[in-house]
């Protein structure tokens, strides 16, 4: 397993903050903590979102999910209790706010016509593999398809739109698009150096992570606060993934949808179970270059929040369960505990040739790449270099891994994909 190394580093020294964080969060530290300056209080937090949308506090419960309630306040108490900074608070507690209103909105619309939950969600494209190992370019090409439809980030997080008026989503004139970029923005300008690792836009697709918020149930809430023992429901978390998509789709033409987030790997039992038709299209990469990703990328989400980081603890948990994933995955696909519908993508081959290395994956789940899409890829790959917002620079020993150590413990994994081995 790995352990703590002498070559690992404070996330201070590899990440001073910008002075306008540091002097915020002084604010909270001169009032004897940020929890009196920024509380967190479930009941307060009902109550303001009842009276921004005028329905009764039984308007975020779903017949399907009868625990939200117990569960939204536990899980609201324990961030409280956490030890985030000032404006780990405030980012959360908005969060938080955006999230219980997304829900009360989309349970409204579903209320008031049952007909939407009855619709299909057909065979839907869902992208998923550890972090650094193409999933996010992967996700931005497969999006140029006019035939698939990915969720964008400002209507994941604002599905509804805000005005009864008619709306269009594609114009700058939708709130939504200027109320999700202060969440979708505003993480680099906390952590400048969070570019480098994922860019976060408001009109550019977003992950299930995003979407699965307001089930206050998904990977959301661990991944950006110290929750490690808070075992998300993961079944409803998917039951509102569905509603969701099933919202943005009515009235629409159809099209199939373009999903993805690396957290899938570990429920993709669920995931089969809400879309049984689905493709799973899983992206590979060399260990040594995915594992330390995975970790340097949650700690710099909690590192926008908390001064209070176990690294080492960090690394044993990641390790742990991105490892059983991996390895878990080739045995419930090799003895067809999960369904025949998966596309392997290689990294290398996606970075040398992402036109052929998609017409091949289009190819083995029965669809066409069309030449339409191969133009728009070249476009887009020109227009935004690797590094276009810096390097994320990394080696496994800074993050506590022992590479031949890692590198042994998974070489099943590396043998059976026949994955290129890159250090």
């Amino acid at each position: 397993m790995p352990h703590p190394s002498s070559a690992m580093k404070t996330m201070a020294e590899r990440y001073p903050r910008p002075d306008w964080v540091r002097r915020i969060n002084a604010m909270g530290d001169s009032v004897g903590g940020a929890r009196h300056l920024v509380p967190l209080d479930a009941n307060r937090l009902r109550r303001d979102a009842v009276e921004l949308l005028g329905i009764p506090e039984s308007g975020f419960e779903d017949p399907g999910d009868p625990g939200f309630g117990d569960r939204f306040f536990q899980l609201v108490d324990e961030l409280d209790r956490s030890a985030m900074h000032t404006v780990g608070r405030l980012m959360t507690r908005q969060e938080i706010a955006r999230s219980l209103l997304s829900r009360g909105r989309l349970l409204r619309e579903l209320a008031q016509d049952p007909a939407i939950e009855k619709q299909a969600v057909r065979a839907p494209l869902v992208v998923t593999g550890p972090a650094r190992s193409g999933t996010t370019i992967l996700f931005e090409l497969l999006s140029l398809d006019p035939e698939l439809r990915a969720p964008l980030a400002f209507e994941g997080l604002h599905p509804v739109p805000l005005s009864t008026g008619p709306v269009d989503a594609k114009s700058a004139t939708d709130p939504r698009l200027s109320f999700s970029e202060c969440e979708q923005e505003f993480w680099a300008d906390v952590a400048p150096e969070f570019a480098a690792i994922h860019e976060l836009r408001s009109d550019l697709p977003v992950e299930c992570v995003t979407l699965t918020a307001p089930s206050f149930a998904g990977s959301h809430w661990p991944m950006v606060a110290t929750l490690l023992e808070w075992l998300p429901e993961m079944p409803v978390s998917y039951r509102y993934h569905k509603q969701l998509l099933q919202w943005l789709q009515h009235g629409e033409p159809e099209r199939t949808w373009l999903l993805k987030t690396p957290a899938h790997l570990m429920t993709l039992g669920l995931l089969f179970e809400t879309y049984p038709d689905c493709w799973v299209i899983q992206t590979h990469r060399d260990p040594l270059k995915t594992m330390p990703s995975t970790v340097s990328t949650t700690a710099m989400a909690r590192w926008m929040r908390t001064d209070e980081l176990d690294l080492g603890l960090m690394v044993k948990v990641i390790d742990a369960v991105f490892s059983a994933a991996l390895l878990g995955v080739i045995e419930e696909r090799r003895g067809g505990r999960l369904p025949a519908r998966f596309v392997d993508v290689h990294f290398q081959q996606l970075m040398q040739d992402p036109v052929e290395t998609l017409r091949c994956a289009y190819a083995d789940m029965g669809r066409e790449l069309g030449d339409d899409h191969a133009e728009r890829i070249r476009e887009y790959v020109a227009a935004k270099p690797r590094g276009k917002f810096g390097i994320h620079r990394y080696t496994p020993e800074e993050w506590g891994f022992a590479p031949a150590e890692l590198r042994e413990r998974l070489r099943p994994y590396t043998d059976h994909y026949g994955i290129a081995l890159e250090g």
